[in-house]
């Protein structure tokens, strides 16, 4: 399993050995002790420790007296983590966790976007106008169509003026690269820059209610998408 670490080896020995955990390399093997990882990676103890150290705190691993380090079950994994979300979505596609993503997802934008028709400014009316506008610019090729929906759901975020939601930026911007991509390809055509408007023009005349299920449509039409692909799937 050996790997390129990189320029910075705990990060690097980090990623290599949270990607193995997370594919499942471990599943039917244990994992390898501190000497056997210094060995097999040409790294420091130093260097393994403080990345098994990084490791547990997302919740991947575990460690007792006299049985070592182990893989905690994916129950314990920080879901919250962007770097775990990002590892499960690069194993193989899961529909179930695109739907679990999105169902969470439709508990949190909406509110948000609520928040952000009775908070916003001037200059968070403007960022989420940026980002549709450039999602606009997106489906005339002079923009990355990943990059111009995240800025606009994130900008919504930030509008919400509450802290909690606003942290909430890095989980979706991880997620969303791998829900959009796959919803996109499903659909045969980008996101849709209408129900998009919608959301920017409720918030910007301040009609929360408006705000909350113009944002609930978008995600809405996301787990239809999904449950359709997942329906699909079972029945093959």
């Amino acid at each position: 399993m050996q790997q390129e670490l990189g320029r910075n080896l705990t990060y690097g020995l980090q990623e290599v050995l949270g990607r193995a955990i997370v594919v499942g390399y471990y599943n039917d093997r244990p994992f390898p002790n501190e000497a056997d990882i210094v060995k097999e990676h040409g790294v420091s103890r130093s260097v393994t420790r403080e990345a098994v150290k990084m490791l547990a705190a997302k919740g991947l691993l575990g460690a007792r007296p006299k049985q070592g380090t182990f893989v905690l079950p994916q129950e314990s994994w920080n879901l919250f983590d962007t770097d775990v979300l990002r590892w499960l979505l690069e194993r193989k596609l899961s529909i179930d966790l695109l739907r679990h993503f999105n169902e969470l997802r439709v508990s949190v934008e909406p509110a948000a976007a609520a928040l952000a028709a009775r908070r916003a400014g001037p200059d968070q009316h403007a960022a989420i106008l940026a980002g549709l506008d450039r999602m606009r610019a997106a489906e005339k090729g002079r923009d990355e169509t990943l990059d111009a929906d995240i800025a606009f759901h994130v900008a919504v975020l930030r509008a919400s003026e509450n802290p909690f939601y606003i942290q909430f930026r890095d989980v979706v911007a991880t997620a969303l690269r791998t829900s959009i991509r796959f919803t996109n390809r499903i659909a045969g055509r980008s996101a849709s820059i209408a129900d998009h408007a919608a959301v920017y023009e409720a918030i910007v005349a301040r009609d929360a209610e408006r705000a909350r299920l113009a944002m609930a449509k978008l995600i809405d039409d996301v787990l239809v998408l999904i449950e359709g692909v997942g329906g699909e799937a079972a029945a093959a």
